[in-house]
């Protein structure tokens, strides 16, 4: 299964072949996977790599309900869905974004943003939909209280774990990416910082037992961040098509505010009045002050930092736009200006010395004689 076109081989196991073929490598080895569950000696192992662990059987009033909780060997299962949003990152890379390139002819800076954009467009749009179809059959938005009551919520559904393993697979996949599809050294700084900002926030949520709140959070944060990457495809394709950043804008602003305001309500008010209020690492309980104000200030500093980039992204625009203007007045006086000049020119065919009309070629123009009947 090829998923690059190459016009030429490269040296087995050399820097270009593992960049080349990095998605067929990372298929290959899921392959072995899905081959181990054949037999039934590896099966054990392959379901290691495939399925969530750390399930138990909780007894209801009508059935029992299988949930899970977090351990070590959800490394094992993150490492697999790791390849698998690898070789998903080519399929797109592949078949849509490479396509559209072609047609654009954009340069290597606006080639590479788009790339960026067209990836993070497709996952934002599959995250929004799965994180909001959570929550809902969860029940997490028709009872509010659910976010901090019960408080730790160490056991998870199947689709609540299995959702946040997919997360951290698919932003761990990202660094590797930056090696793989080869990132100009300007952009890795600032890609890395939203990486470890994603990376940072999902992973607390998932190992403190914040895992309710933060889907709603992640909720609020995708659709802000997949209108601004559709914004910046659309700006790719036509420069002067800038009105999906206005609406980004407003989704941004909202997104902020809502995110803030529930981290405060939950965090400060909701978690304050559980009855536990103990430490106990063991049962996931880590409920005390030290630890909400630590997790407050860390939401509140993320906002923060994210309403300063946006400010400074708001006036880099303005100014842009303000220079784009002046300078069309400039342009459209300076035409005005030429206009009027070559009329002058046109109406005065000679010019003027000395009260005598001469033509260009500095002679007095004669005057033409009249024949006599």
């Amino acid at each position: 299964m090829a998923f690059r076109r190459r016009a030429k081989s490269h040296p087995l196991f050399s820097q270009e072949f593992l960049i080349h073929n990095h998605a067929d490598i990372g298929f290959c080895l899921v392959l072995c996977v899905l081959v181990a569950l054949m037999f039934e000696v590896t099966a054990k192992t392959a379901f290691l790599f495939i399925l969530p662990q750390y399930n138990i059987s909780v007894p209801t009033a009508d059935s029992e309900i299988v949930l899970y909780h977090y351990g070590l060997k959800d490394l094992v299962t993150i490492l697999f869905y790791i390849f698998i949003a690898i070789i998903l990152h080519a399929v797109v890379q592949e078949y849509a974004l490479d396509k559209i390139n072609r047609r654009l002819h954009l340069s290597k800076v606006k080639h590479s943003k788009f790339n960026e954009s067209g990836q993070l467009v497709a996952f934002h749009l599959t995250s929004v939909a799965w994180c909001l179809y959570v929550i809902v059959t969860e029940g997490y938005l028709s009872n509010p209280r659910s976010l901090w009551e019960n408080y730790p919520h160490v056991h998870l559904p199947f689709q609540v774990k299995f959702f946040y393993l997919c997360q951290l697979a698919y932003w761990l996949h990202a660094l590797p990416e930056l090696y793989f599809q080869k990132v100009r050294k300007e952009e890795i700084p600032r890609q890395l910082q939203y990486i470890s900002l994603y990376l940072v926030h999902i992973a607390g949520a998932y190992l403190l037992n914040l895992t309710r709140l933060g889907l709603i959070l992640l909720l609020l944060q995708y659709v802000a961040e997949f209108f601004f990457h559709v914004a910046r495809l659309f700006y790719f394709t036509d420069e002067n098509n800038e009105k999906l950043f206005n609406a980004w804008a407003v989704v941004f602003v909202i997104s902020r505010l809502f995110t803030l305001t529930l981290s405060v309500l939950v965090i400060a008010f909701g978690l304050a009045r559980v009855e536990n209020q103990a430490f106990d690492p063991e049962k996931g309980n880590f409920n005390t002050l030290l630890f909400r104000m630590f997790v407050l200030l860390l939401v509140c500093f993320s906002q923060a930092w994210m309403m300063w980039r946006f400010i400074h992204f708001q006036l880099r625009r303005w100014r842009e736009y303000r220079n784009e203007q002046s300078a069309r007045k400039r342009a459209a006086a300076v035409a005005v200006h030429g206009k009027q000049q070559s009329k002058t020119v046109k109406r005065e065919s000679g010019y003027h010395e000395n009260g005598v009309v001469k033509a260009e070629n500095g002679t007095s123009p004669r005057t033409k004689k009249l024949k006599s009947p």
